[in-house]
């Protein structure tokens, strides 16, 4: 136990140091190259995801958000890069991609900030047994189905790095299989007008479990690869810790700021600096004990004062996080999926198994179990439909087996695939099993197609 504790502190005190190899480009690579190729990129990601996000919608009646995760995809080595390398290396080298990293985490943190302001906490204290039956049937389904396939997997070379444990392997499909794509499908509610609704809040709710759950694993699996076990008790220990502290007193000590914006009738930049700032702090001690900083970012939103204090940060925030920043976070997961991998009858057949496992595992498991929790047939259905998608939650956790050597490049292709189907397929699932019906009876606001076309 002391020698636990020993291990934890020192991972803790590790914090700061660096965690990998830094791209070597100062030889070539003065600090103003760096500046002209980040804007060029910049504009680039912008024109390109609000072009694939308008097409998105106009012909495929996806959100903008799917549009923009496609269009992360082509404008890596998938398509652009296929077509054009010398072109696409030249406007993404890959010496500039730790500058793009960091404007993509600050996009999707600062976007889950924004999320968690508009969390209805009532409607989950009335919906509590709902969201902790569909939460756990999220995880359990998943590991469970994982547990079966995995031996197979393990089977067909070149998929998990070899020497790796049946054990590690299981918990590391298990965690990909039970991910849900949280940005994306807190986008997906906002776009639909899922936000203020019981529906909306009960799947993001369950969602973060199963995320925070998966991030968990991830941890104790990258404990056996090196990291020591004080890599798992950080994350797992400070994430309880920290959510507890929010929860209980951060509400409490945060209500000033709501009192000054209402007190003043608009928010100050002293208040949005303290603000922001806070919200920098919480992205860093979650990214620090190694669950994400997405996670940081949401929780600090659900604890904020409502009223004026949240329409008045949205409005002075909003705008710059959807259109400038999010759009960087799906850009840069793109610029590391390879779509070409699977190129062979057999390999195909190994990924739709994988990819119908992975549907069976979400969307039938939460669906069971928001039926069992008492809701009716469609909602279930709907809440199916939310939980099932993954996103680039997927790519950043297959990412980190790529790189840390669980898996190979094949089976991180097969599980990019998985990662889009089950996106793309998240919008017209719901719509055809609850939004449709729900907007004509009013439950739902009828969705604005002109306001979604100027998004």
């Amino acid at each position: 136990m002391i020698e636990l504790l020993n291990q934890g502190w020192s991972a803790l005190g590790d914090v700061l140091n660096p965690h990998g190899p830094a791209v070597n480009a100062a030889a070539t690579y003065a600090p103003g190259d760096f500046s002209i190729h980040f804007f060029l990129q910049l504009a680039i990601i912008i024109a390109v995801c609000r072009l694939v996000g308008w097409i998105g919608q106009r012909f495929l009646h996806q959100p903008q958000v799917v549009g923009e995760m496609i269009a992360g995809v082509l404008l890596g080595p998938s398509l652009f890069g296929m077509l054009a390398p010398e072109l696409q290396n030249a406007i993404f080298p890959k010496e500039t991609r730790n500058v793009l990293y960091v404007g993509a985490q600050l996009g999707v943190g600062l976007y889950m900030f924004l999320v968690g302001l508009t969390l209805r906490l009532d409607h989950f204290r009335t919906k509590a047994k709902s969201a902790a039956g569909v939460s756990a049937a999220g995880i359990a389904a998943p590991f469970a189905l994982a547990a079966l396939i995995t031996p197979w997997l393990l089977g067909v070379p070149g998929l998990f790095t070899p020497g790796i444990s049946t054990s590690n392997a299981t918990l590391f499909m298990g965690a990909c299989i039970a991910l849900t794509a949280f940005p994306m499908l807190a986008r997906i509610i906002n776009e639909r007008g899922l936000a203020n609704s019981s529906l909306g809040t009960l799947t993001l709710t369950a969602g973060a479990f199963d995320d925070a759950a998966s991030w968990c694993v991830l941890a104790v699996v990258l404990a056996t690869f090196g990291a020591g076990p004080g890599v798992a008790v950080i994350a797992i220990v400070g994430a309880v810790l920290y959510a507890t502290f929010m929860i209980v007193w951060g509400r409490r000590l945060l209500v000033p700021l709501g009192r000054a914006v209402e007190v003043g009738g608009e928010m100050s930049h002293t208040v949005l600096a303290i603000t922001l700032g806070l919200f920098c702090l919480s992205a860093f001690l979650m990214d620090a004990i190694g669950i994400h900083a997405i996670f940081g970012g949401f929780l600090l939103g659900a604890c904020m004062p409502r009223g004026l204090f949240v329409a008045e940060l949205k409005r002075k925030v909003e705008p710059v996080a959807v259109v400038l920043l999010l759009p960087m976070f799906f850009t840069y997961s793109g610029l590391n999926t390879r779509m070409d991998m699977v190129n062979s009858v057999s390999l195909l057949v190994v990924a739709l198994g994988i990819l119908a496992v992975s549907i069976l595992a979400k969307f039938g498991a939460c669906y069971a179990a928001a039926r069992l929790a008492g809701e009716d047939n469609r909602t279930a259905l709907g809440i199916g439909a939310l939980m099932n998608s993954r996103g680039l939650m997927e790519l950043i956790i297959i990412n980190i087996g790529l790189q840390k050597g669980i898996i190979g490049p094949t089976l991180f292709s097969m599980l990019v695939l998985m990662a889009i189907v089950t996106t793309v397929m998240a919008t017209p699932l719901f719509e055809a099993v609850y939004g449709r019906r729900a907007r004509q009876s009013g439950e739902l606001e009828r969705l604005d197609t002109r306001e979604f076309a100027a998004a």
